[in-house]
């Protein structure tokens, strides 16, 4: 993958405090959630990390494959990353913390570090565009 390309992609990340990261079950069915951090790995890869909810874990589990969206609303120009999980890891554990009534079941929640190898990168915007690689 370029890492050029990459770096424009975490630099936009950056500036924007959130990705969007899309996974889906073993039958298909998709799954959004919004993440906080994506770093590049020294080795080229991109790192997600965020307090994600059991839908994206047990996707990612089943499914490797995710899309990543980084845009801008504001001057309509992001990218679609599409890849693979490669690595899962705990970064962080809170365990039974929840602000939500005890009734509703409360689980651990985990900070998770998905590693991706990114595939392809393409353009993400409102307006027409390709889908071609970036």
């Amino acid at each position: 993958m370029n890492r050029e390309l990459i770096e424009k992609v975490t630099e936009m990340a950056e500036h924007l405090k959130h990705v969007y990261l899309a996974t889906a079950d073993g039958e298909g069915l998709p799954h959004v959630s919004v993440a906080g951090r994506l770093e590049v790995t020294p080795e080229g890869d991109l790192t997600v990390s965020e307090w994600f909810c059991p839908g994206t874990l047990s996707n990612a589990q089943v499914n490797p494959k995710v899309s990543l969206v980084i845009w801008r609303p504001d001057i309509d120009n992001g990218y679609q990353v599409l890849g693979k999980i490669i690595e899962i890891r705990d970064l962080a554990i809170l365990d039974g913390y929840s602000r939500e009534p005890a009734g509703l079941g409360r689980i651990p929640q985990v900070e998770r570090q998905l590693t991706i190898r990114a595939e392809r990168v393409i353009a993400f915007k409102h307006a027409p565009h390709s889908d071609k690689e970036e």
